[in-house]
């Protein structure tokens, strides 16, 4: 917007009226909504201008720092200690954010005293990890991205932001967009998976789906890119280890999604963890300036990840705190989570020289920007109405989406003998596990709002079912105790004393289900793993009870991709149900009965065996990327194990089939930039079914060597039983193209390849020549 100088007259006004009494209301009404002391001044820009004219070097920094919920905020403020000192920044308007903060009461009493008691009244911004759902949550994001149902995601998103803004919440720390490829790493469970293509368009989704058309409105909360980059690139799964990627990588892999989230408009970023090319991204200016500030023009703000300038100390990137504050704040980091390190430092490190104002007064400028887009400063209360929260928490409305989200998340992997759908009358049915039981587990991990028990159970959305006998044995426990967000989970690897009630309900019964897998609290941050099977006893559970009946579905719960060999190779279908919260029980149940049909892809690559971790689709060729002759040695293999995943990226059945075929590349590249590549779908089955057609490509020879397959398109269709669609997909230079070792994003002509079908192994190809 055009920028509109304030006359001096009104200047000199607003000073005077400040020196003469910093706490009067009329002093704060100019600084909160500044168009009242000039009506030309309109623009967001010119509000926050008027108002950094008035800060304090020490009220900037203070927009700079987020605590966390410090004490009871409906009781007595703390007299005492650290609590009391954090208190008393509030006061003074050193406090820029709070997170942690929650429900209606407790939010109205922490902005009343920022607007209220501050010298400038300047509003908080509220956030929370609002990550698959708020109270009422929606599949896991890995669950979620299975569907590659775009209108579906944003509209998760939508329901999220609805709820958690009604409890007083504005700002959210999803979406995560790390791109990773290796299962043991916790938090694949809160990405979109290995797939850059696929990463950047949910990206896209749930930041428009969070944010809406209009973040000023009372129902949308600001997004957070996360984490800024590299984080799922861990060393060897390790949460919070080092990464170390090339150039390439990293242009072409990583930075996409981010890029796609910032082109939708996302408001905030978060830095990560990890540190890259021996620098930590707290303190990495190239990637926060160079970057995102600079090369993507991005005018929101970074925040920290939890303590992560402190943590430059330990990555041995700092001498001390102060040094921390130093490189993190000009490196570009603007928030500081829960480090107190910017609040403590900053103004020292101005003074001495060390951070120029400019550097504090871009960042509070930032952050102070964002507050004005959401309308805190027309009105700081505007997200705390008791009435509206009670009408929208855990509305039906609400839990309708979350059903149908979860139902669409759903992959069919396996389903030998058409076993699947089950019959809905005179069918003796065992469900064997623990976690069919179990109503905490399906709400999966980065649920801190939702409460414990209140998820539906597979064995509840079963039980809906009337016309089969359903009996129901634990057979083992997966964990001991019950697990929670902050502390490790024990398994259970030797208590097997309810084996013989599994393998007895399963000998009388005509079809056994069994629900099997991982504790909602056994993925997510912190919580890797070397080892990808079924944990504890459960495999052999499994065995024991396929000895008495091998008429066995496997609905899998689990925020990862796993390891079961022996399950593909002798149980008939294998349900991936994932961690699919709330409705969780319901949609298994309609997609085990067939009231709804599956569509759900793989999202990730589901290995064989955790030593060939990370595996993913879109591998590069290697010099020797076959067997050269019989028994010969020197080719790129394994020798205890296949070099292909057991499930492929894309994978996932329906109950009907499908059919591709007629496929045509229209080249016209050299005129309109685009090659049109259109392939017919035809439903070769009974049932009414969707289908992710996908389009994969391969560039044959590059100055960079490019994968051997790239996804590049996609597009999910709905057919009735012998109805065919023509489909098409445009290929620009978006797609072509790709960024060199000199950051460079370039097309370079050349033979191509395009393969089209319904998973990372599509056959149907033809070739064409940029």
């Amino acid at each position: 917007m055009k920028k509109v100088a304030i006359p001096l007259l009104v200047c000199l006004l607003i000073v005077i009226i400040s020196c003469k009494n910093e706490n009067n209301s009329i002093d704060k009404d100019l600084a909160i909504n500044s168009s009242t002391a000039n009506t030309k001044v309109t623009s967001i820009e010119d509000k926050v201008s008027a108002l950094l004219s008035k800060m304090t070097l020490e009220e900037k920094i203070g927009q700079m720092n987020q605590y966390n919920g410090f004490w009871d905020l409906t009781g007595p403020a703390p007299k005492e200690g650290d609590a009391a000192k954090k208190y008393e920044h509030l006061r003074k308007g050193y406090v820029g954010s709070m997170l942690n903060v929650r429900g209606v009461k407790e939010v109205r009493s922490v902005q009343k005293i920022a607007v209220e008691e501050s010298r400038l009244g300047i509003p908080l911004i509220i956030g929370f990890d609002v990550i698959h759902g708020y109270k009422t949550l929606t599949p896991i994001p890995l669950a979620e991205s299975a569907s590659w149902d775009l209108a579906a995601i944003k509209t998760s998103a939508e329901m999220a932001a609805l709820e958690a803004s009604a409890s007083g919440i504005n700002w959210t720390f999803a979406p995560m967009v790390d791109i990773s490829r290796d299962a043991r790493w916790g938090r694949v469970m809160e990405g979109a998976g290995e797939d850059t293509y696929l990463g950047s368009k949910i990206a896209e989704a749930r930041v428009k789906g969070f944010q809406g058309e209009d973040l000023s409105t009372s129902n949308t909360i600001v997004a957070c890119a996360k984490h800024f980059a590299a984080y799922g690139f861990a060393e060897a799964g390790r949460d919070y280890n080092t990464a170390d990627i090339g150039i390439s990588t990293l242009n072409n892999v990583v930075l996409p999604p981010f890029k796609a989230a910032k082109d939708a408009g996302v408001r905030t970023f978060m830095n990560s963890f990890n540190e890259l090319n021996g620098i930590p991204a707290t303190g990495d200016k190239y990637l926060q300036r160079d970057i995102l500030k600079e090369k993507w023009n991005f005018d929101g703000f970074i925040v920290s990840d939890w303590g992560s300038i402190t943590e430059m100390i330990a990555h041995g990137h700092a001498k001390d705190g102060n040094h921390a504050a130093e490189l993190a704040a000009n490196a570009g980091s603007d928030m500081d989570m829960e480090s107190y390190l910017y609040v403590n430092e900053l103004a020292k490190l101005v003074k001495e020289g060390k951070v120029k104002e400019a550097v504090i007064e871009d960042a509070a400028r930032r952050i102070l920007r964002v507050k004005f887009e959401l309308g805190l400063f027309d009105d700081p209360y505007k997200y705390l109405d008791e009435a509206r929260e009670k009408e929208i928490t855990g509305s039906k409305a609400l839990n309708d989406a979350a059903l149908d989200m979860a139902k669409k998340s759903i992959v069919l992997l396996k389903n030998e003998k058409q076993l699947l759908p089950l019959k809905k009358e005179g069918q003796k049915i065992a469900v064997i596990g623990a976690l069919a039981s179990d109503k905490t587990s399906p709400l999966g991990s980065w649920r801190i709002a939702a409460e414990d028990n209140s998820a539906v159970s597979v064995l509840e959305g079963l039980s809906a079912y009337k016309g089969n006998t359903i009996t129901y044995a634990k057979g083992a426990d997966v964990v001991i105790g019950e697990p929670n967000f902050t502390t490790e989970v024990k398994i259970n690897t030797t208590n097997k004393t309810e084996f013989g009630k599994a393998v007895t309900i399963a000998k009388n019964a005509d079809v056994v289900i069994m629900v099997l897998g991982e504790h909602g609290f056994q993925s997510g941050e912190g919580r890797s793993r070397t080892e990808l099977g079924l944990p504890g006893v459960q495999q052999e559970l499994l065995e024991a009870v396929y000895k008495a009946n091998k008429n066995i579905v496997l609905v899998l719960n689990n925020g990862r991709p796993l390891t079961i060999n022996w399950a593909d190779q002798n149980i008939p279908a294998i349900v991936e149900a994932w961690q699919l919260g709330t409705q969780s029980g319901n949609a298994i149940a309609q997609i085990l009965y067939g009231d709804y049909n599956p569509s759900g892809k793989l999202p990730m690559s589901f290995p064989r065996d955790v030593g060939q971790v990370p595996i993913y689709y879109n591998y590069k060729n290697t010099g020797r990327p076959s067997l050269p002759g019989p028994d010969v040695v020197f080719w790129s293999h394994y020798q205890d194990e296949k070099n292909e995943p057991l499930y492929v990226f894309g994978h996932g059945l329906s109950y009907t089939t499908f059919k591709y075929s007629n496929i045509k590349v229209k080249n016209s590249y050299k005129g309109s930039k685009e090659v049109t590549v259109s392939v017919t779908l035809t439903n070769t089955g009974n049932y009414r079914g969707k289908e992710v057609a996908q389009l994969y490509i391969r560039d044959m020879y590059a100055s960079v060597t490019r994968p051997v397959r790239e996804l590049k398109g996609f597009e999910l269709v709905e057919l009735n039983p012998s109805e065919s669609k023509n489909i098409e997909f445009v290929l620009t230079e978006k797609e072509l193209g790709f960024f060199n070792n000199q950051n460079e994003f370039i097309v370079e002509p050349g033979d191509f390849k395009v393969f089209v079908g319904g998973d990372s192994k599509a056959n149907l190809e033809l070739k064409f020549t940029l």
